[in-house]
């Protein structure tokens, strides 16, 4: 019986391993049929997550250049190096070898490397040179990517640095016109799906889902031909003389276009490794100062336009003092009888002070505003000065006194040339330009005959006799003003601390250009501006004259007719 019965179990096991294999085999069908039927798409998905990446196309930020096309800004291709600290092998000694690729620290990195244990991305070292990328990249570690970047670039260096500005290393704007321009500048990047391999490598581009836009090109006003003439004269005088500071603008006289300007100390905008902050700021449209002496021929400007003076008439200075509201205003000695041409020449305080103490008590305020003074210059640098204009209703006589020769108010160096613009115009105030400009906008302020007998009168300044002398340029003729300003401090004007001033055109039978110079507290025997300032007037705006072809308009005699 036993042995009759024994086949009989073994069917029953036979069947029951293929009943149990059957149902397997459908339960493995099922699945198969819901997934293909029912699942497709998410798996599809999935599965294109796990091969298939969107990646950026990065974009180069838009160029700067002068009016030339000189590029003053450009974005060049690097080499961005990054990792996934996943993926990074754990073995010291391939970390070791890796942060010495980098030019890190052993130590530091590994540190580094755990704050960023768990991530899936983190930046190695960004915008690297291409032999640092090659030794890092040759070692083949996993976990170690590479990706494209742009790096902003500035041919000019520190000689339009403050104008110009800079970037951050995500090329947005930071200074200068890199941030005032930052939305014109900046790119927008594109879009693209790869295939990559199970290490992250990619394996082919499959298709551009948004092509990159690059930035749009800027294109200044300035001439680098006269910039770098500019900035060395600048520097050279700065040097010599031991100065806190200086600053120099150069403008186009019948456009308002800043064709050169220039401050030092200066800064490089390649090398941020040890950046003085105070060397960022652009002085020329940032620092106030009080003008001093330069703004005579304005103040005398206004006093022939109200029509109560006349260019031959003369006005008693005698003694060469003034007292009001007890405080007293003196000239260097006493001149006498002086016409405005003479006062001009002589700088005579007490002159231009009697002049404007005839006219009705708010016309000299009404007119510096007229010319610009007070309210930024419209060039939309960042964070340029207002500067400091009194009110013009009940303005008390000391008041309008002072600001006749310049203490009282506090201007820019912009403000200061775009007012001597008016003289070199036919009396039309331009809006300074920092871009080039293709139909200047202009405002009368004076009379075409008022401004000529001006400059007439500051031609006088440059003759021998004069106060400008050094100013003088062979073969042209020059109209100019000296200023020597005592710096204000905490407690009062300083003695012996000066802010030496010039400010000219030329040539004055067709004026071309205007330019300011600003030396701040010169050092030595020297420091008055037809000391300091006059001769880099004549330097600079020689040479421009002579770079520009601008005929000249006198005999060789020291730049007089």
């Amino acid at each position: 019986m036993s042995n009759g019965m024994q086949p009989v179990a073994g069917n029953w096991r036979l069947r029951l391993v293929w009943l149990l294999l059957a149902s397997l085999l459908l339960l493995v069908s099922g699945r198969l049929i819901q997934l293909h039927l029912f699942e497709r798409d998410f798996l599809q998905r999935q599965g294109d997550v796990r091969t298939l990446r969107v990646e950026t196309i990065p974009a180069n930020r838009g160029m700067i250049t002068d009016r030339h096309g000189e590029p003053l800004a450009i974005s060049s291709p690097v080499t961005t190096l990054w990792a996934n600290p996943r993926q990074l092998p754990d073995d010291l000694v391939v970390i070791r070898n890796l942060a010495q690729a980098l030019g890190e620290n052993p130590q530091l990195f590994v540190r580094r490397l755990q704050r960023f244990a768990d991530r899936e991305f983190m930046y190695l070292r960004r915008q690297v040179t291409p032999d640092i990328a090659e030794s890092v990249l040759s070692q083949q570690i996993p976990g170690v990517y590479a990706m494209d970047e742009f790096r902003r670039y500035y041919p000019a260096g520190e000689v339009a640095a403050h104008l110009v500005g800079f970037t951050n290393v995500d090329e947005r704007g930071q200074e200068g016109l890199e941030l005032a321009w930052d939305h014109w500048l900046q790119a927008s990047a594109g879009r693209k799906r790869v295939l990559k391999d199970l290490k992250g490598r990619t394996i082919r581009n499959l298709a551009v889902l948004q092509y990159p836009q690059p930035g749009q090109t800027l294109t200044l006003s300035l001439d680098m031909r006269l910039q770098y003439l500019a900035y060395r004269e600048l520097k050279a005088v700065v040097d010599q003389h031991q100065a806190v500071s200086g600053s120099l603008i150069l403008l186009d006289a019948r456009t308002g276009e800043v064709l050169a300007m220039v401050n030092q100390p200066a800064f490089n905008p390649n090398n941020r490794s040890q950046l003085d902050l105070a060397r960022l700021r652009n002085r020329a449209l940032v620092d106030l100062f009080e003008p001093g002496s330069v703004i005579k021929p304005l103040s005398v400007a206004v006093a022939l336009q109200s029509g109560q003076f006349t260019a031959d008439q003369k006005i008693d200075t005698s003694p060469g003092v003034i007292r009001l509201a007890g405080q007293t205003i003196r000239d260097f000695r006493n001149y006498g009888q002086l016409t405005p041409g003479q006062i001009i020449a002589h700088s005579s305080n007490v002159g231009v002070a009697r002049m404007i103490l005839e006219l009705p008590d708010e016309m000299l305020v009404n007119y510096y505003d007229a010319l610009g003074f007070g309210r930024a210059t419209g060039t939309g640098f960042p964070g340029e000065g207002s500067g400091v204009l009194p009110g013009g209703f009940g303005i008390s006589r000391i008041k309008r006194a002072t600001l006749s020769y310049g203490y009282g108010l506090s201007v820019t160096l912009g403000q200061l040339a775009q007012a001597y613009m008016v003289l070199a115009d036919h009396g039309r105030l331009h809006p300074l330009s920092l871009l080039k400009v293709n139909d200047p906008i202009t405002v009368q302020v004076f009379d075409p005959e008022v401004v000529r007998e001006v400059l007439e009168m500051m031609e006088r300044v440059v003759q021998p006799g004069g106060t400008g002398t050094r100013a003088a340029i062979p073969g042209y003729r020059v109209a100019g003003k000296t200023g020597t300003v005592h710096k204000l401090g905490s407690e009062g004007y300083r003695s012996g601390d000066y802010i030496a001033t010039f400010a000219g055109i030329a040539p004055v039978s067709d004026p071309r250009l205007v330019a300011v110079v600003m030396i701040d507290s010169p050092k030595g025997q020297e420091y008055f501006g037809g000391e300091v300032a006059a001769p880099v007037f004549s330097r600079v705006v020689g040479h421009a004259l002579r770079i520009m072809d601008v005929p000249p308009d006198a005999p060789l005699n020291n730049g007089r007719p």
